[in-house]
């Protein structure tokens, strides 16, 4: 998930932060140097992943700090990226051209995206890999155990999120659908009206509506979904346990 100028975003257990100039700043669990951005200029989207952080630059390179085990830092050779999001194990990049790039962790082919076309958004969940269409359908990419990548028959599409094992789509008439692993409730969606954002946690789903206020479902076992005197938001930030 990209993140615009004056935005907070959480990884697993670290906070970062893009100012209005540009410039990054980082908090919390450093132990593989992914709060190292003090020396980021002229960002203008972040994602953090799991243990990592990434950041896109003005002119359209990428740049990554923390854990690399499995080539997800990997995007120096990045070119005209407009957004990136960050799954626990890859990284995704959505290009000026609608085309997409990803690396990391392909296991489940969560990184097989490089004939996608025409894509205005990207999201990436712990093993998948979801992108938005300008005609407003969805492509997924990767695990499907839970079947989490069934969004074939999704239409009318403005928004996306990828929880850990679930995906969620924002309609252009302000409902909701969701698809995955549902334990918890996390896709227990379809009453939802006038939302205009989503974002998507490990077990959980935010809907932010039209007047400022927000909606949840699923596992609510730290308060997580304890956001109904909540009032005036614009974005939320999507958090993943890991």
């Amino acid at each position: 998930m990209a993140m615009a100028a004056g935005s907070a975003h959480t990884g697993s257990s670290h906070t970062v932060g893009l100012r209005a100039d540009g410039t990054v700043v980082a908090t919390g669990w450093n132990k593989y140097g992914q709060c190292q951005v003090a020396g980021w200029r002229r960002i203008v989207a972040v994602a953090a992943g799991w243990r990592r952080t990434v950041g896109v630059r003005a002119e359209g390179a990428v740049v990554a700090v923390g854990y690399n085990n499995e080539g997800q830092c990997e995007v120096g050779g990045w070119r005209d990226v407009v957004a990136v999001a960050a799954g626990d194990w890859h990284t995704v990049g959505l290009t000026a051209d609608g085309t997409v790039v990803a690396v990391g962790n392909n296991r489940y082919r969560q990184c097989q995206v490089r004939d996608w076309q025409g894509m205005v958004a990207v999201a990436a969940g712990y093993l998948h890999t979801l992108g938005l269409r300008a005609d407003g359908t969805v492509a997924a990419a990767g695990a499907n155990k839970h079947g989490q990548c069934a969004v074939a028959g999704w239409r009318d599409i403005v928004a996306l999120a990828a929880g850990s094992h679930h995906s969620v789509g924002l309609r252009s008439d302000g409902t909701v659908v969701a698809v995955g692993w549902n334990a918890h409730g996390q896709c227990n969606v379809e009453t939802w009206r006038d939302i205009v954002a989503v974002a998507a946690g490990c077990a959980h789903t935010l809907g932010i509506k039209a007047d400022g206020t927000v909606v949840a479902a699923g596992w609510n076992s730290h308060g997580q979904c304890d956001v109904h005197g909540w009032r005036d938001i614009r974005r939320t930030a999507r958090h993943r346990l890991g």
